[in-house]
């Protein structure tokens, strides 16, 4: 849906990038998310037209693209695609995770991309922005298989990366055992250790505690902050998460810890709901342990309900609920939905995945009076905490869990403070939405004009 501004600057670069991109769903919604909320911005500064900033800003700076061929089990030779797109080195080296699943393509890696430069910079630290991945599946494929895919994979993508230049991370279908593969193919060809060259790595070979629990432990720091601004606490509400990976599990813990009671998760088969409160040691052991599917949980809670998804219907936002957080993956939460939501009592919902609410629904939401955390300010704990594994990596360094989990509290805290003050700034007071963007994109702005055109 085209968002029309008053702005004609504004007009001019989202016409001509609606036109340039038009085969790009994924990537114009993300553009024009941001463009549309941050035009008290443009308005104020009109310099910004003669600067180009916005032009420069919707470009990456480098896309590339290639392929991956690797040998399956049955010694067939398979092609997969590759990307990594190099958005902005702004404010530091490329950062930003890789994502291999079949949906991936060049409008989701942009938008990817795209939303990293602005969840990177609310963070506070030294890292630009980018994302990368293939369409090949994991789901299925022996350890042999994966293994196999990373090594070729990298042995494209070493050329493109280095812990000065780009460092990637993990995302959907890249956690610890494919960052390994990934890591230990680079370290054969550069014939170097080169630590700080990826992040999520296992901690036996330089990666950092809390790691695996920083997006969901952000997404939690930053849903306290927020209902705190506004009289209300976590202790006692219900709470309803899509997803069952790492962002779900670990924001269901600090849930728990916070006084909440999860009582649905799911993932793209359907959900449970337990009444009682979600048994998260079960969905580790049925996801971290056993990779099978989440109605399982029903095979040692019988009690508990399970709802089938159908045309790819989400059935968990249909669930009576305090606070919703979709954690699963992009535009999984429509306006349907939102009018659900609202019906049934929701308070606040925070994005755990990277632009989970389709941009009518967060409009919705935000219309109607509900707390609504964006995802590239909510979750951007995972790669902040990506920071502080590179950083560990310079000084041959470890902190402990706890030392990484307050640093992560106090980024996330942070965030917090300056989307809302950006948003009362600019009169948009409640609204994180355009709080995030434009807090984001001043600093954006500013590194851009101090650099000259490049």
């Amino acid at each position: 849906m085209e968002r029309l501004v008053m702005n004609e600057y504004l007009n001019k670069v989202l016409e001509k990038t609606r036109r340039l991109n038009e085969e790009q769903p994924e990537y114009l919604q993300a553009v024009e998310e941001v463009l549309t909320s941050i035009e008290p911005v443009i308005n104020a500064h009109p310099e910004f037209e003669k600067l180009a900033i916005l032009e420069r800003m919707v470009e990456p700076e480098r896309c590339i693209l290639f392929r991956v061929p690797w040998v399956n089990d049955a010694g067939q030779v398979i092609v997969n695609r590759g990307y990594r797109i190099q958005y902005s080195s702004l404010i530091g080296p490329y950062k930003g995770g890789l994502r291999f699943h079949p949906s991936v393509n060049l409008s989701i890696m942009k938008f990817l991309g795209f939303e990293q430069i602005f969840k990177n910079a609310l963070t506070g630290l030294p890292i630009g922005g980018a994302k990368g991945g293939s369409d090949f599946d994991p789901k299925g494929k022996s350890e042999g298989e994966i293994m196999r895919f990373c090594q070729s994979f990298m042995t494209e993508l070493y050329r493109h990366i280095g812990q000065d230049v780009d460092v990637p991370a993990g995302d959907i279908g890249v956690g610890a055992r494919e960052i390994g593969y990934l890591f230990g193919q680079y370290k054969k060809i550069k014939d170097a250790y080169e630590g700080g060259v990826l992040t999520g790595k296992d901690i036996c070979y330089g990666g950092s505690l809390a790691r695996k629990e920083a997006t969901g432990y952000g997404l939690m720091f930053f849903m306290r902050e927020m209902l705190k601004k506004h009289g209300k606490s976590l202790d006692g509400k219900t709470v309803t998460i899509s997803g069952s990976g790492n962002v779900a599990i670990y924001a269901c813990q600090k849930a728990y810890a916070m006084g909440a009671k999860v009582v649905a998760m799911s993932d793209s088969n359907g959900c449970v709901y337990d009444e009682n409160g979600i048994d998260l040691e079960t969905i580790k052991k049925i996801k971290e342990v056993q990779r099978g599917r989440i109605k399982e949980y029903l095979n040692f809670h019988p009690n508990a309900q399970y709802f089938e998804s159908v045309n790819s219907s989400h059935p968990i936002w249909n669930i009576k609920t305090d606070i919703a957080l979709p954690c699963a993956t992009q535009n999984e939460l429509n306006i349907e939905e939102a009018r659900v939501l609202l019906k049934n009592g929701v308070i606040a919902v925070g994005e755990g995945a990277n632009m989970p609410c389709t941009y009518e629904a967060a409009k919705y939401l935000i219309e109607n009076g509900v707390l609504f955390a964006p995802a590239k300010a909510a979750n951007a704990g995972g790669v902040a905490t990506s920071a502080i594994e590179m950083s560990q990596n310079s000084m041959r360094y470890y902190y402990t869990f706890e030392e990484v989990e307050h640093k992560l509290e106090r980024i996330m805290i942070n965030i917090f403070n300056n989307c809302a003050k950006a948003s009362e700034e600019f009169g948009h007071s409640g609204n994180y939405l355009d709080g995030a963007n434009i807090a984001a994109f001043k600093q954006l702005s500013d590194a851009m004009k101090a650099q000259g055109v490049v």
